[in-house]
């Protein structure tokens, strides 16, 4: 017979083999309480497109999946709920007509709206009735329309007249941006002034250097679009000899055609005056011939 010692350094040697097997089997077995995930597969979609949540690591044995609009769960808010057994649909108060749940719990928006814009949560029940849930977050954006460039003077005088240029039209969740001659304006200089929004470029003093196109661009996370140029001239403010020999060249030919219209006013105004009635005697015609009384008894 074995002393106890050593049935009891066996007995440790098993107990040791043991807790080791036990050990690897824990390090290498896959987790089997995976977090339920979803996939937003057009996090950031434009409006009129199509959107699906993908769902993830769902759990055994689920019995329903369940979908809300918001960031938790409230019947009120319910937008649809599938039964896996039954196959079946049930819709909530939240459902459109646009959405539809699939039996592996991923869930599909048609032709999105700006009011889809949110928080999107899926409840998964199992048969033991426990409950995993998980929130995404959808962002809908416009497709932004050609912009157009808005100038209040678009011939401005060299060191005299401030120029404003805005970015036409003004829509949320976008971001403009400013070219002059094809180059950006990112900053604020001394000339150059931009709005906080970026939509407002004003030019504070403005040079002969001003003189180009100016174009604006309008973005967001589905869309850019980018203006037609507005061309602004900048006039010196100072006449060239040859314009002013002209301007006074103008001046003195109508001073003379006022002249000569005046002068035929007043000749007309004195004949219509010194006018009178003109007869036969004042014209002292002569009358016709007279023939003696006894002309005939001589022939």
């Amino acid at each position: 017979m074995e002393p106890p010692s050593a049935l009891s350094q066996r007995g440790s040697v098993h107990w040791q083999g043991f807790l080791l097997a036990a050990s690897l089997l824990n390090f290498w077995s896959p987790s089997t309480t995976a977090k339920l995930t979803l996939e937003l597969m057009l996090p950031n979609a434009a409006e009129g497109k199509d959107v699906l949540f993908l769902v993830h690591n769902r759990p055994g044995n689920t019995a329903q999946y369940a979908w809300y609009k918001g960031g938790r769960v409230d019947s009120r808010h319910q937008i649809a709920s599938y039964l896996i057994n039954t196959q079946r649909t049930v819709i909530g108060p939240a459902y459109s007509g646009r959405e539809t749940v699939y039996s592996n719990g991923s869930l599909l928006v048609q032709k999105v709206t700006l009011n889809d814009t949110g928080n999107y949560t899926l409840r998964a029940i199992n048969i033991p009735f426990r409950t995993a849930e998980v929130t995404g977050q959808l962002r809908v954006y416009p497709e932004l329309p050609k912009p157009n460039v808005v100038s209040n003077n678009s011939n401005p005088v060299e060191h005299k007249d401030p120029v404003v240029f805005t970015c036409e039209p003004e829509t949320q969740d976008t971001t403009y941006l400013w070219l002059i001659n094809s180059q950006s304006v990112i900053q604020n200089s001394p000339t150059l002034e931009l709005s906080k929004d970026n939509r407002t470029l004003m030019l504070l003093h403005v040079t002969r250097n001003d003189t180009g196109p100016y174009e604006c661009e309008s973005r967001n996370p589905v869309s850019a679009s980018r203006s037609e140029p507005l061309y602004l001239n900048v006039s010196s403010g100072k006449s060239s000899p040859g314009s002013f020999l002209w301007n006074l060249a103008g001046i003195v030919i109508g001073v003379l055609v006022g002249v000569v219209l005046a002068a035929a006013l007043g000749c007309f105004l004195f004949l219509r005056r010194t006018r009178r009635p003109w007869s036969l005697q004042q014209l002292h015609l002569p009358g016709p011939p007279t023939w003696p009384q006894n002309s005939r008894s001589h022939l």
